[in-house]
């Protein structure tokens, strides 16, 4: 599809009516971007459709990660067994309405669209032992009652600081209103320290979810065991440098850390963790 379209369509996944997920790379934890490529994963998703760049994205210039030119991708995937569409994204530096808008359409008119979940993750001051919570935001009243039925925060108020623009999600929840399609924000709060890591007990908490509202039936073995890998290792940070254990100690008892401290507990566990993937 082209035209006035800024999206391709590759090929229209048979779908009656389906969920949609939206995440995006550049996220706490690697949040979002980690659980679609799980989702792909288990459930064979397929790329069908991407959203052309030139309008949203400044193309002078790429990232470059890992030594490896990174240039911005807005890719749609159909896990067509499952009945789910996944949409992994850079955030859109131009126009945001209309590259929102064009998520809705693909998701409308290719996969009639019932409902929309995106996913972002939230920086917090606990330490990396306390359970992960998952914080939800409905454009719908009748979408927070389905939600009450699961193990989620539904009580959670959020507003954009005054003078700041709204977040992506919530600006897809708006846009997703005015099209008279539930849409909800999925927020997992997750350790300061691991931000700029990976946070595999927060990709789970996600997971489960879906798992459970979409019947998809995944075997979490695999996840488990990363979850626990990254248990032992900073197990070991906390054994091998007694600052750590004394900070994430005082983390665990809810007493707070100075900026400096902070900072330092960053360093070290980056340090200790290093380049560490699942």
């Amino acid at each position: 599809m082209s035209g006035k379209y800024p999206f391709k369509i590759y090929r229209k996944p048979e779908f009656q009516s389906s969920p949609l997920v939206v995440a995006w790379n550049e996220d706490v934890g690697k949040l979002g971007s980690k659980v679609i490529d799980y989702l792909n994963q288990k459930l064979e998703g397929q790329e069908f459709a991407e959203i052309d760049p030139v309008e949203f994205f400044p193309l002078g210039g790429v990232q470059i990660e890992d030594d490896l030119a990174q240039f911005p991708e807005s890719k749609f995937y159909a896990c067509q067994e499952n009945n789910l569409v996944a949409f992994k994204s850079n955030p859109p530096r131009f126009e945001w309405y209309k590259f929102l808008k064009s998520i809705l359409d693909v998701a409308e008119h290719s996969c009639r669209a019932k409902e929309i979940y995106t996913i972002g993750g939230m920086v917090t001051l606990s330490a990396h032992t306390a359970p992960r919570e998952l914080l939800t935001i409905a454009n719908f009243p009748e979408m927070r009652e389905v939600l009450s039925q699961y193990d989620l925060g539904v009580d959670m108020d959020y507003q954009s600081p005054r003078g700041q623009r709204p977040t992506l999600n919530s600006f897809l929840l708006w846009v997703a209103k005015r099209e008279n399609i539930p849409a909800v924000n999925l927020w997992v709060p997750i350790p300061f320290y691991l931000i700029a890591m990976e946070d595999p007990r927060a990709w789970k908490k996600v997971l489960e979810f879906f798992d459970k509202r979409f019947d998809l039936k995944i075997d979490f073995t695999d996840l488990d065991q990363a979850i626990q890998d990254q248990d032992e290792k900073l197990t070991q940070a906390r054994l091998r440098f007694p600052d750590i254990d004394e900070y994430i100690r005082r983390l665990e008892s809810n007493i707070g850390l100075s900026e400096e401290e902070n900072e330092k507990l960053v360093r070290e566990i980056e340090e200790f963790l290093g380049e560490t993937s699942f």
